[in-house]
């Protein structure tokens, strides 16, 4: 069994309860997971394209991406659940993954979605949500009720209106990290993709609207992404993921993002990939946020099982 709490910061408790990656992952899948698909986010599409750079960022990362040239990516967009075939526009959330290689060694894989924050601090809360929203509406307002810390995600919930395009939705971190430079200078950041598109006209409503509008949108160019950081103060926690930080923070835009192609296949390039968070390269290290190691863990699980399924069909 791989433990949550065994991924934590030596000292951090959170509960007397242990809860495992397994447990997440079997409450995620619930009884009607589908073999070979991703327990969370199941339904997705995978892209290609490249992260142009401007330099900015260049002194504060040793990482190579941000120096002048192109660095090539392989993403995924998907929304929430664990349903491969889910109506899109029902979904509460989208999510944008992109793995770069940095080098023969090294890669960079970072998985984002639309809200800024975490609901709650710790990976036992983030299990009793999950509980909490299979259990119904009560059960959830129950839950908010009795976590002060959601307040944050809440006033984001209240003012956040879903895009009619995932190329138009803001993708977040969520969690921090730290960027270290050739000097071993370290500076806490979170990011998101800000979308440079605009509307393209009335969306369909089927169940695949969402992918079927940005394989239109592609069919007429590239869509693009500002990659902007948000870089923290002295007064800013980088391990609570729950808390957002002030507004009037340094946001410096790195470059963009620039995505050409979809495929939707099930054996398109994307599929094999675990966007692991915590799959870093050199010039970008993780801080101690649990939330940050429990998506690890659940990740890894996730990937294990599918990986499993995969070859058992292969071996049938």
């Amino acid at each position: 069994m791989i433990y949550l709490s065994m991924l934590l910061p030596a000292g951090y408790v959170f509960s007397a309860e242990q809860v495992t990656a397994q447990q997440f992952v079997n409450l995620q899948q619930g009884n009607t997971s589908v073999a070979g698909f991703r327990r969370a986010h199941a339904k997705g599409a995978c892209v290609t394209g490249y992260f142009e750079p401007n330099g900015q960022l260049s002194a504060l990362t040793q990482v190579p991406i941000f120096a002048l040239g192109t660095a090539p990516f392989i993403g995924r967009f998907s929304i929430a659940g664990n349903n491969p075939t889910a109506p899109d526009l029902k979904s509460p959330v989208r999510s944008l993954a992109v793995s770069f290689n940095i080098s023969p060694t090294q890669q960079w894989r970072i998985a984002m979605n639309t809200p800024p924050v975490m609901a709650v601090s710790n990976p036992h809360d983030f299990y009793q949500q999950i509980v909490a929203i299979q259990s119904g509406p009560q059960a959830l307002k129950a839950f908010f009720n009795a976590h002060p810390e959601t307040q944050d995600f809440l006033n984001w919930k209240a003012s956040y209106t879903p895009a009619q395009s995932l190329a138009l939705e803001r993708y977040h971190s969520i969690n921090a990290f730290y960027l270290e430079n050739s000097q071993g200078e370290k500076r806490a950041v979170r990011w998101y993709f800000e979308p440079l598109g605009h509307p393209m006209g009335p969306t369909s409503d089927t169940d695949n609207a969402l992918f079927d509008e940005l394989s239109a949108r592609l069919l007429k160019g590239p869509v693009k992404f500002n990659w902007v950081f948000i870089l923290s103060e002295e007064t800013d926690d980088e391990n609570d993921p729950a808390l957002r930080w002030p507004e009037n923070r340094e946001h410096v835009v790195a470059g963009k993002i620039v995505i050409e192609q979809i495929d939707m296949g099930l054996n398109a390039q994307c599929q094999s990939i675990n966007y692991d968070p915590l799959t870093l390269p050199s010039g970008v290290t993780a801080t101690a946020d649990p939330i940050l190691r429990a998506r690890s863990a659940a990740y890894a699980e996730s990937y294990r099982r599918r990986a499993k399924e995969k070859l058992l069909e292969v071996l049938q």
